[in-house]
C-alpha cells in the first residue's frame, strides 16, 4: 500500500498517477534534468553556478484524431526543455519556488497540456538534495486586470462559504460589509438546504440533484442582499471580479464542465476547489463544519 510518505518522496510521475483521476490523462515526463544555475538567496551562492536537477511530468489532453506519426500533433519533449531553458535565461532569482511557478505557468500555456508537476533539487548544497515540488492545473489562473498605469495585474479574490445560518441571519448586510472591507472582491458559496431533497440511491444523479440543491440555496442568498448576484461560468465569474464585484456561485456548470472538478458535491470541498481554481486569496468558512487539509489556499474559519 503507498503512504502518503512515500508518495511525499516519490517521483513527480508516481505523484500524478496517484492523483489521477477515474479517466486518467496522458503524460509525458523529463527525469533527471541537470543544469549549471546561478540561483540562491543567500550571497555565498551569487556568481556561483550550482547544479540544478529537473523532474518534470505534463498530463496532456488525449489526441482527437490520429498521430500519423506527426510530431506536430504533440507536445514535444523539447517543449519542457525549452522552457526551462527560456526561465532559467529571462533573469537570476533567489528561489526554488518562483522558478517552479514560472516553469509550471510556462509549460501551462502550450495547448495540450492541462496538469503539470513539477520538482527542482539543488544537488551541492551538502550531502543531500534540496528542493521544492508543485502541481499547477490549467484552471489554476487568477484574473488578470489592466491597471491604470497600462500594466496588467493579477487579482485574488476571497471565496467565503456561508453556512444556512449565516444566509438566514438578520446580521447577513453587516457581515458582507465586514468582508468587502477586506479590499478584494468576493465569490460566495453556499451548501445544501435544510429542506428535505430527492434521493436516488444513485450516485451520478445525486450528484447532479445535490448541486441543483445548493444553486437553490444560492438564490435564496441573492434574494436577501442585491449585492449578491448568483453567476455559473467562469466568464461570468471573472467579468464580475474585474468590475470589483460580488458574487454568488452556483456551481452546477463549471463542477461538471471541469476535466478535473470535484466528484461529490460536498459543500466546504466545492468552496475549496473553486478558491483553488480562482487562484483565491483565501477560503473563510462559516459554520461547524471541518476545514479541509492540505489545500493551496489559506482556510480559515470565520468567528462564530
Amino acid at each position: 500500500m503507498t503512504t502518503d510518505i512515500q508518495l511525499a518522496f516519490a517521483h513527480p510521475e508516481e505523484r500524478s498517477h496517484a492523483s489521477a483521476s477515474a479517466d486518467p490523462r496522458d503524460r509525458i515526463s523529463l527525469r533527471d534534468h541537470v543544469v549549471d544555475v546561478d540561483i540562491g538567496a543567500f550571497q555565498k551562492e551569487r556568481g556561483q553556478k550550482q547544479r540544478v536537477m529537473f523532474n518534470v511530468v505534463v498530463e496532456v489532453r488525449p489526441i482527437a484524431q490520429p498521430l500519423n506519426d506527426d510530431v506536430d500533433r504533440i507536445l514535444s519533449y523539447d517543449r519542457i526543455t525549452e522552457a526551462i531553458a527560456a526561465e532559467l535565461a529571462a533573469e537570476r532569482l533567489n528561489l526554488l519556488e518562483t522558478l517552479a511557478e514560472r516553469l509550471a505557468e510556462r509549460i501551462l500555456a502550450e495547448p495540450q497540456s492541462m496538469r503539470v508537476f513539477v520538482r527542482i533539487e539543488k544537488l551541492d548544497i551538502g550531502p543531500y538534495k534540496l528542493g521544492v515540488e508543485i502541481v499547477r492545473s490549467r484552471a489554476e489562473a487568477a484574473v488578470r486586470v489592466m491597471g491604470s498605469d497600462g500594466e496588467e495585474s493579477a487579482v485574488h479574490p476571497l471565496v467565503v462559504h456561508l453556512d444556512n445560518e449565516a444566509i438566514a441571519s438578520d446580521g447577513l448586510s453587516g457581515l458582507l460589509d465586514a468582508l468587502l472591507r477586506r479590499g478584494m472582491p468576493l465569490i460566495l458559496t453556499v451548501g445544501l438546504p435544510d429542506d428535505p431533497r430527492a434521493q436516488t440511491g444513485h450516485k451520478p444523479t445525486q450528484r447532479r440533484i445535490d448541486l441543483l440543491a445548493i444553486e437553490q440555496n444560492a438564490w435564496a442568498l441573492a434574494a436577501r442582499d442585491p449585492r449578491c448576484v448568483v453567476v455559473a461560468t467562469r466568464t461570468e465569474m471573472d467579468w464580475a471580479i474585474k468590475r470589483g464585484q460580488s458574487v454568488v456561485w452556483a456551481p452546477s456548470k463549471m463542477v461538471l464542465d471541469a476535466v478535473d472538478g470535484p466528484k461529490l458535491a460536498e459543500p466546504v470541498g466545492l468552496a475549496l476547489w473553486l478558491a483553488e481554481t480562482m487562484a483565491a486569496s483565501g477560503l473563510v468558512v462559516h459554520g461547524d463544519v471541518a476545514l479541509p487539509a492540505g489545500s493551496r489556499v489559506p482556510v480559515e474559519r470565520a468567528p462564530s
